[in-house]
């Protein structure tokens, strides 16, 4: 009698070769999305303290004088293959918008979109990696919801609270203002190299720590009181550049400078985009604001993509007054958080200034 042959594993595909754009770079490009929202014809209570105007980093609707509601929703396609990793990936980038208004995340729901094809097991460890990061945060994940879809999406919509009077805004910088900055700048390359397979492997574990590593500490430190922010916000998929100009664009009368030289930047990610290792998401960051910013003459295109890179987790940015910035740098540290003063702002007109 003959014996059926054994039953062939399904061949899972990395998760990164079904994505059209990879992590935070799948964002539409921020002046495409300013014309799109502007003048809808939207509802807005005066309970919302903070709603589409500067294109914030979650909303935030007033419920007491005391309290407020936090409320952001973020997800993307794979920007790693492991399932497990790219969960925790994304659950920490969803959760990184309550942190980056001063507000406490207390609960989530999963947002989902999976392809049929793939084994429910994949989904499984995505959910998994998810809950982990969520974990670590203190924060319970309730519910969500999910789609069948030929690209796979992840993330969390998080709900959080803070204090109305408490707020911290992407606007708000001041003249004499510093640049504060809690990790280095260069994921969207690096992510772009591994999958490339031209990225060292000390790379590969280093952007990993990167995206992985919660805002939580860096938050609450900022949202402390024991020294004053003007402005804050995180960055993410606008990159550096496009973050920084939200931020000045929407405060008054200033002009955001850029140390160069200061700025915190992976290892071997500017020579990877020297070598045109660059994700398209980067490209159009930079192609959106470039108008907006002051080059040196002759910078090379490879550094200004650096700047312009679309970041997935990135660290928070703050403006903090001049006089408070060992203080915040000092309590940073004890908080176990880097960080890297990149620059200030200046009285003018909106801009960027690159040094």
């Amino acid at each position: 009698m003959s014996v059926p042959p054994a039953p062939v594993a399904a061949v899972i595909p990395p998760l990164t070769s079904l994505s059209s754009c990879a992590g935070c770079a799948a964002k539409i490009r921020p002046d495409l999305l300013a014309e799109i929202v502007s003048g809808l014809n939207t509802l807005k209570p005066k309970q919302v303290l903070v709603g589409l105007e500067t294109g914030d980093d979650a909303a935030v609707y007033q419920l007491s004088p005391t309290q407020a509601i936090v409320q952001t929703a973020d997800f993307f396609p794979p920007i790693v293959d492991d399932p497990f990793v790219f969960g925790q990936v994304a659950a920490a980038n969803a959760l990184s918008d309550v942190w980056a208004m001063g507000g406490t995340a207390l609960f989530a729901l999963n947002l989902v979109a999976f392809p049929k094809e793939l084994p429910a097991t994949v989904l499984k460890e995505i959910l998994a990696g998810g809950a982990d990061k969520a974990r670590e945060a203190g924060v319970a994940i309730v519910g969500g919801h999910s789609v069948n879809s030929p690209e796979p999406k992840y993330g969390l919509s998080v709900t959080g609270t803070v204090h109305p009077k408490k707020v911290l805004r992407n606007v708000g910088a001041k003249p004499g203002d510093v640049l504060v900055i809690t990790k280095p700048i260069g994921t969207g390359i690096a992510t772009t190299a591994v999958k490339k397979g031209v990225a060292p492997q000390a790379m590969a574990k280093s952007v990993i720590e990167t995206m992985t590593a919660l805002n939580q500490k860096a938050g609450a430190v900022f949202a402390s009181g024991k020294f004053k922010v003007n402005a804050l916000t995180d960055v993410t998929g606008f990159g550096l550049l496009g973050h920084l100009w939200g931020m000045t664009r929407g405060s008054k009368g200033v002009e955001a400078r850029l140390e160069l030289e200061r700025i915190p930047i992976i290892t071997e990610v500017a020579s990877l985009a020297a070598r045109g290792v660059v994700p398209s998401g980067t490209k159009s960051n930079l192609s959106a604001v470039e108008k907006q910013v002051r080059f040196p003459a002759g910078l090379p295109e490879a550094v200004k993509h650096v700047l312009a890179d679309a970041q997935t987790n990135g660290g928070l940015l703050a403006a903090v007054p001049a006089k408070d910035a060992k203080k915040a740098q000092a309590l940073l540290e004890k908080a176990g958080v880097a960080s890297w003063i990149v620059g200030g702002f200046e009285k003018g007109n909106p801009g960027i200034l690159v040094q």
